[in-house]
């Protein structure tokens, strides 16, 4: 591998580490809000790219719609996992809400196996056919806009965190629950539209990944949902701009061991990344402040 490779694998790694972020995204901020994990998130973001292109099947949509229809379906599948999984079930029995949301995911894993009898199905890209060189470096389109994309949803997820009632009410509950409930927010509406963003966030993510890789199989829910749990952990628990550049790191650093040493090899990397932070950083990139806003 020569330098050209080296900036090449990290260049694209980090493309396609901004959806790794999108997903760490959602777990860190179900946990900082409910300080608990949803392990059917990543489940729950590839169900909703199929059912964008479920729909897509019947009525012919542009590539850009159906990323815009696999958010949706993505938040309404977050908030019947909130419903069914988080919402009646007591929040001080932390071990049911976790292993209600195992079920869950193998739920929706048999669902999506049952429906497409576990056959991967071919997913829209937008700009595939485009790949910008610059002498014997190049980007491709598809993940470019991907980036772009990417980025635009976290400006827009921290604008609503910071500037809007919704923001202030979520990060009100997320610190202060009790003074939260005194000061009149409701703990059930707020971290029931906590899941239902962070769905439609995943759910862009899973249109994502379909359409870099050009298919969805199901085969995709459990890489997704641990490297997702990996960013988290990276990034700091409870940390959305550590889970952003844990998101990317884990990208980078993935892709560079895709190149250097195969596909076979490039997971046990991205854990042997993990183990070392676990051990010399356990806290992550950045821990999670205690201080009020």
């Amino acid at each position: 591998m020569d330098w050209l490779d080296f900036f090449q694998s990290i260049t694209d790694g980090l493309l396609f580490g901004s959806i790794y972020a999108l997903i760490g995204i959602g777990f860190t901020l179900i946990f900082g809000v409910m300080h608990k994990i949803n392990l059917a998130y990543g489940a729950a973001s590839i169900a909703g790219a199929y059912v964008s292109i479920a729909v897509a099947a019947y009525v012919p949509l542009p590539a850009l719609v159906t990323f815009l229809i696999a958010a949706i379906g993505s938040g309404a599948i977050a908030f019947l996992i909130y419903l069914a999984n988080f919402r009646f079930i007591p929040l001080a029995s932390p071990l049911a809400t976790l292993m209600a949301t195992v079920g869950m995911l193998i739920l929706i894993d048999e669902i999506v196996v049952h429906a497409t009898d576990g056959m991967p199905q071919p997913y829209p890209a937008l700009f595939a056919d485009i790949y910008i060189e610059w002498g014997d470096f190049g980007l491709r389109g598809d993940l470019v806009f991907i980036f772009v994309l990417s980025l635009i949803a976290m400006v827009v997820l921290m604008f609503m965190l910071y500037r809007t009632r919704l923001g202030i009410a979520t990060r009100a509950v997320a610190q202060q629950p009790v003074a939260a409930q005194l000061a009149g927010i409701s703990l059930d509406r707020t971290n029931a539209l906590t899941f239902v963003i962070t769905g439609m966030l995943g759910g862009l993510a899973g249109a994502m990944i379909g359409a870099s890789v050009g298919v969805l199989s199901p085969l995709l829910v459990v890489p997704i949902t641990v490297k997702g749990l990996i960013v988290c952990v990276i990034g700091g628990l409870g940390s959305i701009p550590g889970a952003i550049i844990a998101g990317l790191a884990v990208g980078a650093f993935e892709n560079f061991f895709l190149a250097f040493r195969g596909v076979t090899e490039r997971d046990m990397y991205v854990m042997l990344l993990l183990f070392v932070f676990l051990v010399f950083r356990p806290g992550g990139i950045f821990s999670r402040s205690v201080a009020r806003d």
